[in-house]
């Protein structure tokens, strides 16, 4: 289990990360999204322990992180920029890996190879991006990690080797109850692999929950009313709009109650689904005014 209680960091007086709190269940696929600029690559070099937190505390299985070889030998992380030494090929860095890592499989390197198809003996350097990340992740997936911290993993990559990617980090998930945390922009992509989600905003958690929750506590509701009925009062409702008579409402509280209250206006038409992934990020945010705003050009 991953465990961030009440971290902060600054930088140069600019506060990265203001009294955060995240916890990463063992075995879990966590999803960590928010705006460009909110804290999620500062957050993930301290649960990787390059970074020590000014206040709180980063725990993995109860010991805390920063300066611990005992957790961190447990630890693969793929950043945004794959590192890499200057000369070196995929071999290379494989064997640096092995000696630093005592949990690394020379076998499952070798198994891997076919889902990758990439020359060992290529220099890092002259792979694209794309094939850089592919790299990256035979290299930390033979590292058979307890934890996988991963940051934009999939940026770069084909439909096919996404799908590959994903493919054998559930299996490992599924087999060995590596724990993952996750950041990315492709909320759609999220959508499909995690079963827990927080979403960042300006240093902090905002929400953080299982995904099937988060969708069970927010819906989407279009809605046709009589002529002069108007909606129950009380309800929590993030955003409206009207196209004629029918009207579209994001509204706080699970499907059964809000079903229960529109009932009252005897609709002619109504239809209640759960928000994507990324539809819950953006009116979750509308309260941080993150919301989309209408410019006249």
């Amino acid at each position: 289990m991953i465990e961030v209680k009440n971290v902060s960091k600054s930088f140069d007086g600019f506060k990265a990360l203001d009294g955060l709190n995240l916890t990463v269940p063992t075995g879990a696929i966590y999803g960590l999204v928010g705006p460009n600029g909110a804290g999620k690559s500062t957050i993930i070099r301290h649960i990787t322990g390059i970074f020590k937190q000014d206040e709180g505390e980063v725990l993995i299985d109860g010991q805390p992180v920063y300066e611990n070889p005992q957790v961190k030998k447990d630890i693969a992380y793929i950043p945004d920029d794959v590192f890499f030494y200057t000369q070196a090929t995929i071999k290379d860095m494989m064997k640096f890996y092995k000696g630093l890592c005592p949990n690394f499989s020379v076998e499952r390197y070798e198994n891997l190879r076919k889902a990758f198809e990439l020359n060992e003996n290529t220099k890092m350097r002259s792979l694209s991006k794309g094939m850089q990340k592919q790299a990256a992740f035979w290299l930390a997936a033979s590292m058979c990690p307890k934890v996988l911290v991963l940051d934009e993993p999939v940026d770069g990559l084909d439909p096919v080797m996404r799908r590959q990617v994903w493919s054998i980090l559930m299996a490992d998930v599924a087999e060995y109850g590596t724990t993952v945390l996750v950041s990315s922009h492709n909320l759609r992509e999220l959508e499909d692999v995690c079963d827990h989600v927080g979403i960042m905003s300006k240093g902090r958690i905002l929400l953080e929950r299982s995904l099937s929750e988060m969708q069970e506590n927010i819906a989407k509701v279009q809605l046709a009313l009589p002529d002069g009925a108007k909606l129950p009062e009380g309800m929590n409702i993030l955003h409206t709009s009207t196209t004629g008579r029918l009207q579209t409402i994001i509204v706080r509280g699970s499907n059964e109650e809000i079903t229960n209250k529109l009932a009252a206006c005897q609709p002619l038409f109504m239809d209640v689904v759960p928000l994507s992934l990324e539809e819950i990020f953006i009116y979750e945010l509308g309260g941080e005014h993150y919301e989309v705003k209408d410019i006249i050009l």
